[in-house]
């Protein structure tokens, strides 16, 4: 009987570590999008490519936005080639989402 609050206890510990995750997986998803839609601000859209490094995406072993796909991004948009770097940020985002398995696809 002693064991029974401990399962209670570990089972909503488990539980409330999923929702941080959640909202911590939204939390990149707002990032992308802000960062989609401020393509002419190099230094926003620099920052938020540093924010999104900082979580880990387990498909590509590595954190969500890699430094050589951050520095890419930034020299596209300082060479004013928005379209590339909007093509990689919908790239890895695309990998995020697979891993989230949310099946939601905007275009």
């Amino acid at each position: 009987m002693a064991d029974e609050p401990r399962d209670d206890a570990a089972e909503t510990e488990r539980h409330r570590r999923g929702l941080r995750f959640r909202k911590r997986d939204d939390y990149a998803v707002e990032l992308f999008r802000e960062a989609q839609a401020h393509l002419g601000d190099v230094a926003r859209v620099d920052r938020i490519l540093l924010e999104l490094g900082k979580f880990y995406n387990p498909l590509v072993h590595g954190p969500i936005v890699d430094l050589a796909t951050r520095r890419r991004i930034v020299e596209l948009l300082q060479a004013s080639r928005t379209d590339e770097a909007r093509g990689l940020l919908d790239e890895r985002l695309a990998l995020y989402a697979r891993m989230e398995g949310t099946g939601r696809e905007e275009g």
